[in-house]
């Protein structure tokens, strides 16, 4: 199983490498190709905020991982050996 997943990740990565500038062509756009200041300046808080949450959330994740995994092992091991 995990061979064929394997495979299939290396032939994705491969696939992205040979048509990856295929879509990254520019197209004709109608309108006005330049944001405005409040357009950018709301991209750019967006953005912030979705960095702010995201780096919360790696942290959050590592600090209950490393506190909580000494228990878990402890854990699995009462059920085998007790």
């Amino acid at each position: 199983m995990l061979k064929k997943a394997g495979i299939v990740a290396g032939a994705a990565a491969g696939l992205m490498m040979i048509g990856g500038t295929a879509f990254a062509s520019p197209a004709a756009t109608q309108g006005a190709p330049d944001p405005t200041f409040g357009d950018a300046y709301a991209t750019f808080i967006e953005g912030g905020g979705a960095l702010g949450y995201g780096a919360a959330s790696l942290v959050a994740g590592a600090y209950t991982g490393i506190a909580l995994t000494p228990a878990l092992v402890a854990h699995s091991m009462e059920h085998h050996h007790g």
